[in-house]
């Protein structure tokens, strides 16, 4: 019998997806610490949003919480966060000076391994921040980013297991180094049939002996089958989570996929009744955080227009706090053909965020009537080389409202140009502040902007969500301006404010 190992997502991406990462760390160190008695011996302790949400919602600082979570498991048990490329840990790229300082630090405060991807799959993104992860001493997962796409799209080359294991062949050829491979369907919308050939074909391709791991989430009702189609493919691994944040936008409970299990060729080898216990445990512990219902949720429409189970909860809540919610199915609907008019990049954030907010603007003001910036900046070749060519007019339309010639320079090189990024140019902010510069602070102000700096100051606020307050909130609430069928509002999406006004006629 085979036995599957896996790791233990429930302290980033369970947190990621069902609470918008807005966790406090005295929170959850107490189950990680009863987990890790249970057995679990691999945790994703960090990366992705649970490093801005820590300055921009909890008032704590990430590297704080990494290092405590270093301390709580000990010297031996790996420890994960993720990254994207060149982006690192913001929705913004950086310089690779910048790119360079997140490997130093992440290994500094406590880290094992780093995931690494690049939502558009272009190879350059992934091979300077992977040299910076292998230089710093940390093992380096690198990333095959997949999505399902609905058949009325008739795309029969990209997302296929075909495109996936020529961008492994991609890899090999650049001579990227890394200690083990991933395949990430953050929407959870790839068929089973494509994760398996995907995993198949990569076991036959890479070094032997190479880990190959397996993630995926259940928004779309397809992680157990996915899971398994990977585990016969020839997965090493797959990503689990514990209760109350595990099922729906997250992972696979490690209950239920050991469960699906039983009687197979294969094992996840737990002790089960120990980590029923820790399940308990975690559920009561996360009773005071408000969980919106869509979290646990399986939403079909998902493999129509794929949205991450990390961001799905995160934008229905932005869209909660402006009073849109109402329109949520119709910004879904919309995110088809904003998906494939852009070039079929992944949608995995910040690329998911990119066309989320561009289904918005889509929706509440008219087809490509307004471009939002960092979609437009990806379209004309911003953040790197889209799988494919991005609609031609598309390209147009945005380059006319952005004021921006396309590209396909190097991110890197562009970003080194660039004087408003860097090591230098946050130093000199840090200081116009009066605030110590050092390398944990440069990286805090390179990543999380003007929040970052917040945080710095004392300025923060506090915005995570409480069962309690929500209800609360929710009891005094009142809809907005309603004018024979047209409502007017304010929304923020990712820190940009819009006026926007809603004809339901």
């Amino acid at each position: 019998m085979k036995k599957i190992n896996f790791m233990d997502t429930s302290f980033r991406d369970g947190f990621q997806s069902c609470y918008g990462a807005r966790v406090k760390t005295e929170d959850f160190t107490p189950i990680l610490s009863a987990a890790l008695e249970a057995g679990n011996d691999n945790f994703e302790i960090g990366g992705g949003a649970r490093f801005q949400s820590l300055y921009f919602y909890c008032q704590e600082d990430a590297f704080d919480m990494m290092d405590k979570s270093r301390e709580i498991v000990g010297k031996d048990i790996n420890l994960q966060t993720l990254a994207r490329g060149a982006n690192v840990v913001g929705l913004e790229s950086q310089s690779r000076d910048i790119i360079n300082l997140h490997a130093k630090l992440f290994k500094k405060h406590g880290i094992t391994t780093i995931r690494n991807f690049d939502a558009l799959m272009d190879i350059r993104n992934l091979s300077y921040s992977g040299e910076c992860i292998t230089n710093a001493g940390l093992n380096h997962q690198i990333v095959i980013a997949l999505m399902g796409l609905p058949p009325s799209l008739n795309e029969k080359y990209f997302h296929s297991s075909d495109f996936y294991t020529d961008k492994i062949k991609e890899i090999l050829k650049a001579d990227i180094p890394f200690d083990s491979l991933a395949f990430k369907d953050a929407s959870g919308t790839t068929p089973p049939s494509i994760v398996y050939e995907s995993v198949k074909n990569a076991r036959k391709l890479l070094p032997e002996g190479t880990m190959i791991q397996f993630h995926t989430h259940d928004t779309a009702g397809m992680a157990i089958s996915s899971n398994m189609a990977a585990i016969e493919g020839g997965a090493d691994m797959i990503d689990l989570a514990m209760a109350p944040v595990s099922g729906g936008t997250s992972q696979t409970d490690i209950l239920s996929m050991w469960q699906a299990l039983r009687g197979t060729e294969y094992t996840l080898d737990i002790q089960e009744e120990k980590i029923l216990e820790v399940e308990k445990m975690f559920i009561e512990q996360m009773e005071k955080y408000y969980m919106p219902p869509e979290a646990t949720a399986v939403n079909p429409v998902i493999p129509f227009s794929p949205m991450p189970g990390g961001a799905l909860t995160a934008n229905t809540q932005m869209m909660r706090d402006n009073g849109t919610l109402d329109l949520f199915p119709k910004v879904i609907e919309n995110m088809r053909e904003v998906v494939s008019k852009a070039g079929f990049g992944t949608s995995v954030t910040p690329v998911s965020q990119f066309y989320f907010q561009q289904a918005f603007m889509n929706t509440i003001q008219g087809e490509w009537t307004k471009i939002s910036e960092n979609y437009g900046k990806m379209v004309l070749g911003y953040f790197g080389k889209t799988p494919s060519e991005p609609d031609p007019e598309l390209v147009k339309i945005a380059s006319d409202q952005l004021s921006l010639k396309p590209t396909k320079e190097d991110v890197h090189d562009l970003n080194d140009d660039n004087p408003k990024l860097g090591i230098e140019y946050n130093k000199k902010l840090l200081e116009e502040k009066n605030l110590e510069t050092s390398e944990e602070n440069i990286f805090i102000s390179a990543t999380c902007g003007a929040q970052g700096i917040d945080f710095l100051e004392g300025n923060a606020e506090l915005g995570v969500r409480y069962a309690a307050d929500v209800k609360e909130d929710q009891s005094k609430s009142s809809s907005p301006e309603n004018l024979n069928g047209v409502h007017k509002t304010n929304v923020s999406i990712n820190g940009q404010e819009y006026e926007v006004t809603v004809n339901e006629k």
